[in-house]
């Protein structure tokens, strides 16, 4: 059997926030801008490599002793940008949403009570030190939510298939305003056409994840490990987010016939994944 930091992770999409240094108080500023001088700096596979071997002790460590020190990096018209990982405020949101998702039967196979009971304790000590903590990463598994989509456009969009022993990418990245804009935009002509529903709330939720961070950040929409489950024709075209933005501009003319449309070319596209999905 591999090791756990030989394996390729999938089924994790990423919707990340990178900031500029500017945003970060002294002295994690400083710190941040040695980190992004390292040559080694680790990819979002090491990350969730990292978080899978917690689980691998018995009992498990659903969420980490200590936060993470790592974070990702880029450029951004000269400025340098990071998205701290804070796997630590991850893990525990995600035990949130596991006790959601999960019969208590499954839950308490892959994370007894008495392991979630003692880190929600932990996490309400926690967050009364740090009350306006918030992720600069959020995930998904098995699928990209809609509302996610929202935020970028098509020209926006960056695939590579992959060669020399480089895995396949599908990403997309967007300043901070842009992406801003489009969630009030979509919001408008949403609440004009149907009033409520899952893609309203779910735009409103990451609207307001979005308002938390410095108006120069950029935001990226990433497939992560997504794209070692899809084909790579299915990877190349994958036009979701000119789907999702065609069938707003749909409801915004009162086109309900072509937002009809482009809502079904959404179902069948992401079929598949749920298809791969019960499949595991």
């Amino acid at each position: 059997m591999p090791k756990v930091s030989s394996v390729i992770v999938p089924y994790a999409t990423y919707l990340r926030v990178y900031e500029p240094l500017a945003a970060f108080p002294e002295p994690e500023r400083s710190y941040w801008a040695r980190y992004a001088r390292r040559r080694d700096l680790p990819t979002y596979q090491d990350e969730l490599r990292r978080s899978l071997a917690d689980l691998l002790p018995t009992p498990p460590v659903p969420v980490p002793v200590h936060e993470s020190g790592d974070a990702f990096v880029l450029e951004s018209d000269g400025a340098l940008c990071v998205c701290p990982w804070r796997t630590r405020l991850r893990g525990w949101q995600a035990m949130g949403e596991l006790e959601e998702e999960l019969p208590a039967p499954v839950l308490d196979a892959v994370l007894p009570e008495v392991v979630r009971r003692q880190a929600a304790q932990d996490y309400e000590r926690w967050l009364t030190r740090n009350p306006d903590a918030r992720p600069w990463i959020r995930t998904g598994t098995w699928q990209v939510p809609l509302s996610w989509f929202v935020l970028v456009s098509d020209a926006e969009r960056r695939f590579d298939e992959g060669s020399g022993g480089n895995p396949p990418m599908l990403r997309y990245r967007t300043p901070m305003v842009q992406a801003r804009r489009r969630v009030a935009r979509a919001l408008r002509t949403l609440k004009e056409a149907v009033d409520e529903g899952p893609m309203i709330e779910g735009l409103m939720d990451v609207g307001r994840w979005l308002e938390e961070f410095h108006p120069r950040s950029v935001v990226e929409l990433d497939y992560g490990g997504l794209v070692h489950v899809l084909p790579a024709g299915a990877l190349e075209d994958d036009r979701s987010a000119a789907d999702v933005a065609e069938g707003i501009e749909a409801l915004r003319r009162g086109d309900a016939a072509a937002a009809g449309e482009a809502y079904g070319r959404l179902v069948e596209r992401w079929r598949s994944v749920r298809d791969l999905r019960s499949a595991n």
